[in-house]
């Protein structure tokens, strides 16, 4: 690794201690950026790509969002975390972690798997059919798309590398994933978006389509069921 380690991409550590107020504004930063790349579409995508979604119920814990920039989420983060970890444990691999340098080398290491498993997992996605069919998409497209997941990954590295080098608070992976289920429980309760259902048009927010059925029924015990037992989209349970 130390031929390449200088060509990664690395926040600096902090010359001074950051005050609490700043960590604040700083993680306050990094989520919004987070907030952006996770409703930012995928250029080059197929409408007519399929409905089904294979990662749909990994997707709060691993802080993606299907057909944006943060499809991946944190995914090849945790999975390279993960793997050198127990190589480590495992005494595959020699790292003393008091040493400065090792240290480095072994951060490094784990960025540029996270690179590699970014780019074998962008082109798996691709060639499966998740933006639609590669014919359909043309090499400039496709091309596109898998630059977008890698650049979307670095920029993931670097706001986690961010939160843990002292300038914001905690762990930047475990604040994406709750910021994650926490925008998906603000947006299934309150969101005003219009969808489709079996009973028509409702409010995807489950608190303003019960209101509404309550403001809109006459049979408030109907209303109540509706709003409690909707199976099509998110419902007060």
């Amino acid at each position: 690794m130390s031929p390449v380690r200088h060509l990664l991409p690395e926040v600096e550590a902090p010359l001074k201690r950051i005050a609490f107020r700043d960590k604040l504004l700083w993680s306050a930063v990094t989520l919004i950026i987070y907030l952006i790349c996770s409703q930012v579409q995928l250029y080059g995508s197929w409408r007519g790509e399929s409905q089904a979604d294979p990662l749909y119920c990994l997707r709060d814990i691993l802080a993606s969002k299907r057909g944006t920039l943060m499809e991946l989420g944190v995914q090849p983060v945790l999975t390279s975390a993960m793997f050198l970890h127990l190589l480590l444990s495992l005494r595959l691999i020699d790292v003393n972690m008091s040493s400065k340098t090792d240290r480095e080398l072994f951060i490094a290491t784990q960025k540029l798997l996270t690179l590699v498993l970014t780019l074998v997992e962008a082109l798996v996605c691709l060639f499966s059919g998740l933006y639609g069919p590669v014919a359909l998409l043309g090499t400039f497209k496709a091309v596109m798309i898998v630059v977008q997941l890698l650049m979307s990954s670095v920029i993931l590295l670097l706001l986690d590398e961010l939160i843990q080098k002292g300038y914001g608070l905690g762990n930047g992976v475990s604040l994406f994933v709750a910021v994650n289920v926490c925008q998906d429980v603000f947006a299934g309760a309150i969101s005003p978006i219009s969808v489709a259902t079996e009973n028509g048009m409702e409010y995807e927010g489950a608190v303003l389509n019960a209101l509404n059925l309550l403001w809109a029924e006459s049979n408030k015990m109907k209303a109540l069921k509706r709003g409690f037992f909707r199976a099509d989209a998110a419902n007060l349970f």
